[in-house]
């Protein structure tokens, strides 16, 4: 008989690339550290635009068929983070990609903007519940910039996390589990613009901080994660998803090919539970007794 590692830690996206670009290096980490990690994404990402010319047919006003590579795109993405544990919410293709908000395609009722809250969340709750994650990444109460896919991730990982603990809540998807501390994706202002001003020397335009999900002021930052030991797999899976990403050396692009650092720096914003004694925060599990 097998047993549950010690620490195990959730992470909620909306799309596949979510994961890589904001927690890439800390999956890759906990993963070689021997914690579980289980990624669940909400959507197929059926919506975005891709890079390779050569792909283009794959997008949703030609055959309709990208949700299907992303797939493969985020199985690759995941061998090179070492996570073997990533999942759709309620199986591949049960919630659409919404788009970005105010396009058509919030109005599809298979979208995931148009999903029934609590149903949504119960099959998150019954992944919380079969893996016992102490810890839960997800995004803030705005997707991190505003995408309604991103919204809703954050809506249905704060629902479920509170039904989860519940055992009035579905008790068939299994005994009832508290996690004991969330935190929120983050990007400091400071450090992006830093980033920004490097790119600018590699990309004839770069994004601004309104374009990266998560930025805030550097003093709401409570973690950070120091993962330069594995950006080289960061980045690989980040270039794994080349329909949606170009990554070039130290800078990444999206389809829009405005210039983006890379960082293996990954920090967060504890928003429940108990900070470890340091501060900042280096480990999504201090203070928590395993």
């Amino acid at each position: 008989m097998t047993t549950a590692p010690d620490r195990r830690l959730l992470l909620v996206h909306a799309h596949p690339d979510d994961e890589s670009i904001g927690n890439g290096a800390t999956m890759a980490r906990y993963a070689a550290e021997g914690a579980q990690v289980t990624l669940v994404t909400c959507t197929l990402g059926e919506g975005g635009e891709v890079i390779p010319p050569e792909l283009a047919r794959l997008t949703a006003d030609r055959e309709d068929t990208l949700g299907d590579f992303r797939i493969g795109e985020l199985t690759a993405a995941m061998r090179e983070v070492g996570v073997a544990d990533f999942r759709f919410l309620g199986g591949p293709g049960r919630y659409r990609d919404s788009g970005m908000m105010g396009v058509p395609d919030n109005d599809r009722p298979d979208c995931f903007w148009q999903a029934d809250l609590r149903e949504a969340a119960g099959h998150l709750v019954a992944v919380i519940r079969e893996t016992r994650p102490q810890v839960l990444v997800c995004y803030d109460e705005n997707g991190g910039y505003g995408h309604p896919d991103h919204i809703q991730a954050h809506r249905v990982a704060t629902l479920a996390r509170e039904l989860a603990a519940d055992p009035a809540f579905h008790p068939e998807l299994g005994p009832a589990w508290q996690i004991v501390k969330v935190y929120w994706n983050r990007v400091p202002r400071s450090a992006l613009l830093a980033g920004l001003r490097e790119a600018a020397a590699h990309y004839p335009a770069v994004a601004t901080p309104s374009d990266v999900p998560g930025v805030v002021d550097d003093e709401l930052i409570t973690t950070v994660l120091d993962g330069a030991k594995y950006a080289d797999r960061k980045a690989a899976a980040m270039a794994a998803h080349a329909t949606q990403i170009t990554v070039s050396g130290a800078f990444f692009a999206l389809s829009n090919n405005l210039g983006q650092p890379l960082s293996a720096t990954e920090c967060y914003q504890l928003v429940h539970g108990e900070p470890g004694p340091e501060r900042p925060e280096t480990d999504l599990f201090a203070g928590i007794e395993v």
